[in-house]
């Protein structure tokens, strides 16, 4: 069966539209949704089968996933210590176009970090999969669409990505136009912050 489309306005994603997409996301199911960087695949954290699902689509391991939370409060559960120095720079940064790299705590299902101890953690600045999370009652599991392109690097349009992948996942958001530049991913394990990888968000406007 075809992957659903299905248009949502991040200003006000209509509940029983986000209530849809959540009980999919709770029966295992993959979904594309947009963020405020690049439209990411995902889904419920939890369910190791969709998980492996989304590493066959994407070709990576489960180690190499990020998630989505819904706030910061939320974040410190799946982490293990958050000291006051990167809390206070995360609290100014989120919701932000930054993936912050953390320790992870026994909540964090294994397998997401069977080999490694720690995580990477987002707050996009996006009501839809934000919206998502809090209505699923766990955090989903967030990696780029990206594009064959070596010019495009991201998919932006939603209706292409729906062709591409409609064969691929149970339900495409159309939140409107992507970005093409993906989360700035910043590691906080240790401490002090290393910028890993340089993408829309600035790290140094919150320091």
């Amino acid at each position: 069966m075809p992957a659903e489309f299905i248009r949502l306005y991040e200003e006000n994603p209509e509940p029983h539209k986000l209530d849809q997409i959540v009980k999919v996301l709770r029966n295992g199911g993959v979904v594309i949704y947009p963020t405020d960087t690049v439209y990411g695949i995902g889904c419920d954290f939890s369910n190791t089968k969709a998980v492996q699902r989304v590493c066959q689509i994407k070709n990576t391991k489960p180690q190499a996933l990020s998630f989505i939370c819904y706030d910061l409060s939320e974040i410190s559960e799946y982490t293990k210590h958050l000291s006051t120095p990167v809390f206070k720079v995360m609290k100014k940064a989120l919701p932000g176009p930054f993936t912050f790299i953390l320790e992870a705590s026994s909540k964090v299902p294994k397998v997401l970090n069977a080999k490694k101890k720690t995580v990477g953690i987002r707050v996009p600045n996006n009501n839809i999969p934000r919206e998502l999370v809090k209505r699923l009652g766990n955090p989903i599991i967030t990696t780029s669409i990206r594009d064959e392109d070596e010019v495009i690097e991201y998919s932006t349009d939603p209706e292409l990505i729906y062709e591409k992948y409609e064969n691929l996942v149970d339900i495409v958001i159309d939140g409107g136009y992507g970005g093409n530049m993906p989360s700035t991913v910043v590691d906080c394990s240790g401490d002090y912050f290393e910028v890993i990888r340089e993408g829309l968000g600035d790290i140094e406007e919150f320091m």
